[in-house]
């Protein structure tokens, strides 16, 4: 059962569609190759990742950068604040 929305192909974040504990497998339309599984609790709404984003990568949503990450963040992890810097706004 679908349980996280993929915006854009691009995408390296998923939402929740609803609250995952850790240990469950995200399900996206199409599917995730390889699959991921979540490492820690992402509550609804709130973005997991769905592939390896290294320390001062781009966080893809929309197929496009909603920040940069600020820390290795492993595919399953919760992103927020704790690990991704926003740069809207921000002159570049």
């Amino acid at each position: 059962m679908v349980n996280a929305l993929r915006i854009h192909p691009k995408d390296t974040v998923a939402v929740a569609l609803a609250d995952l504990a850790p240990g469950t497998w995200v399900e996206i339309e199409g599917g995730l190759e390889p699959p991921v599984v979540t490492v820690q609790a992402i509550p609804f709404g709130h973005k997991v990742a769905i592939a390896p984003i290294k320390k001062g990568e781009h966080v893809i949503k929309y197929g496009a950068s909603i920040g940069v990450a600020v820390k290795d963040i492993a595919p399953g992890e919760h992103v927020h604040t704790h690990n991704l810097t926003s740069v809207r706004g921000r002159a570049q």
